[in-house]
């Protein structure tokens, strides 16, 4: 595909579509989205995404400078606030801080969305693409199946991770972040860098699925 002809944020989307379908289609998330697995699942998934979305926005205040990851740095995408009051609901308190500790392989996926910010701004922007532009998408569905299969109340404690309150547009939004990427201040080769680390964040959430799934496996 031309990447001078077609904007790039397409080019990201076909580029890692497979793998993107990998990460969806997972033997965990069929499970869960499928009333299979039990709000203790639900819980341990979301305690995964707290260390991913610490890594990620622990990142926000060094980079929303940069000239390449800081116009991607927007405050009402930030989720780790969100993702703490679920806890706390999920846990029934405050307690949870001090005894959890994240799955090998988020622990793999954190780090790399660590040190992408550290190092490497564009890369950061590739896992920063992955993950938000996911939750206002595929996440509202998760958000129903969970109010539908554990009883949260809609859009309520234990489902605020998915609930954007300040944007009040969400097509609109995803076509103005698509606009950003488009706009990459980064060469081809570059370019070519940010789609080889957006499969490997795919990849990387796929491995969390996997290890989930080896933790909660539907009985014979």
């Amino acid at each position: 595909m031309d990447t001078s002809v077609t904007p790039f944020s397409t080019v990201i989307r076909t580029a890692s579509h497979e793998q993107h379908t990998e990460a969806e289609t997972s033997t965990f998330m069929s499970d869960l989205l499928g009333g299979r697995l039990g709000v203790d699942a639900y819980t341990r998934y979301t305690e995964q995404l707290w260390f991913v979305y610490r890594a990620l926005e622990d990142a926000a205040p060094v980079l929303k400078d940069d000239p390449v990851a800081g116009p991607f740095i927007q405050p009402e995408l930030m989720r780790t606030a969100a993702l703490e009051r679920d806890l706390t609901h999920l846990h029934g308190g405050e307690g949870w801080r001090e005894t959890l500790a994240p799955l090998a392989a988020t622990a793999v996926y954190a780090e790399r969305v660590a040190e992408c910010a550290r190092s490497w701004p564009a890369g950061y922007v590739a896992h920063h693409y992955t993950r938000y532009l996911g939750d206002l998408s595929g996440g509202q569905i998760i958000r129903d199946k969970a109010e539908k299969t554990w009883g949260f109340s809609r859009k309520g404690d234990g489902v605020r991770f998915y609930v954007f309150e300040e944007i009040t547009n969400p097509a609109a939004f995803k076509r103005g972040y698509r606009e950003l990427l488009d706009g990459l201040a980064v060469d081809d080769l570059e370019k070519q860098r940010v789609i080889d680390e957006c499969k490997r964040a795919f990849a990387l959430n796929t491995g969390v699925f996997r290890a989930l799934g080896e933790e909660f496996p539907l009985s014979a």
